[in-house]
């Protein structure tokens, strides 16, 4: 978005229609153990991993979507375990904070300041794009705004 550089093609995952034979997870307690990581604090795309590494009852779990028929922030919204502030926002947050420390003790770095330029406007982009559903309708970013809710 932000370089000169094009992009990267990758590959697709395989369209898949039904888990893999040799994956003979319950799908009620792949939710539960969704429900529990997330309860621990463990953001969505992190729960995949842990799913995908460790499984449940040592069983892998390949694809939560595949395994129950939602996603895991469909699950995690039908037992009200979804988190405050959207992932991807919360990152941004996360790296325009710390950039903001970064360029005040550093105010010659140049080359920060312009990634902490580009890092707030992909952050307010996406603040319009959560704005009402994600996050609170009046709300607009600010580096006060983003600390408080970040500590929060």
């Amino acid at each position: 978005m932000h370089t000169r550089r094009r992009g990267k093609s990758g590959s697709d995952k395989p369209a898949a229609q039904s888990p893999p034979e040799w994956s003979d997870v319950d799908a009620d307690d792949v939710e539960a153990r969704v429900v529990e990581l997330a309860e621990e604090g463990f953001d969505p795309s992190e729960i995949g991993m842990k799913l995908r590494d460790e499984g449940v009852t040592g069983t892998p779990v390949p694809d939560v979507r595949l395994t129950t028929g939602k996603k895991i922030g469909e699950i995690l919204e039908e037992h009200d375990a979804s988190p405050e502030i959207p992932e991807d926002l919360r990152n941004l947050m996360e790296r325009a904070v710390a950039l903001r420390e970064h360029v005040q003790e550093n105010p010659q770095d140049h080359q920060n300041k312009r990634a902490l330029q580009n890092t707030e406007s992909k952050v307010r982009r996406l603040v319009t794009y959560y704005r009402g559903d994600g996050i609170e309708p009046d709300f607009t970013y600010s580096y006060d705004a983003a600390k408080r809710l970040l500590e929060e």
